[in-house]
């Protein structure tokens, strides 16, 4: 099943701003900036942020902490009318996640080439014999939430640099 839009419908810009809004509180709280939000007719039912390092936890996910807080919403762990916008191509855990919580669509902002699982490493989101596969758009604000990424890293590097002290008698 290959089932990935390059038309965007028309509210994408818009509720993909919105997930670029949460990476930016990610990046204030030198997280890496991913942003995540889950739209239910037409009204923003869950958000998130990526809180790996501030939360001490490898679940600390923008997707995950959105579909927890859209299941608590929606009274139910199946999320079957929804679309999902992120920032940055799924990881595998969160691709995994999109899918058992039933997210007939997932709108990316900028893929992930070294660890994406929603088409550039590996595509969960469109297994065949699994029991539910979702629709993809990529490339919504893809330029923003890529350069957004980027000077995170360039930022990262650079302070990482700095606070690394060179000496010459060997110590």
């Amino acid at each position: 099943m290959e089932n990935t839009q390059v038309v965007f419908e028309k509210d994408d810009y818009r509720y993909m701003k919105q997930a670029i809004t949460q990476a930016k509180k990610a990046y204030k709280l030198n997280e890496v900036p991913i942003g995540c939000v889950i739209v239910y007719e037409g009204k923003v039912i869950g958000r998130g942020y990526n809180r790996r390092n501030t939360d001490k936890t490898s679940l600390g996910h923008a997707e995950i902490t959105a579909i927890k807080k859209a299941s608590r919403y929606m009274n139910d762990w199946r999320l079957e009318n929804c679309t999902l916008y992120v920032t940055l191509e799924p990881c595998q855990m969160c691709a995994g996640a999109i899918v058992q919580a039933r997210i007939p669509r997932v709108v990316i902002g900028s893929m992930n080439p070294k660890a994406g699982c929603a088409g550039s490493i590996l595509n969960i989101l469109q297994i065949p014999t699994f029991n539910h596969q979702c629709e993809i758009t990529k490339g919504v604000c893809e330029e923003e939430c890529s350069e957004m990424l980027t000077t995170f890293f360039k930022e990262l590097r650079k302070s990482k640099k700095k606070n690394t002290t060179v000496t010459t008698d060997g110590e």
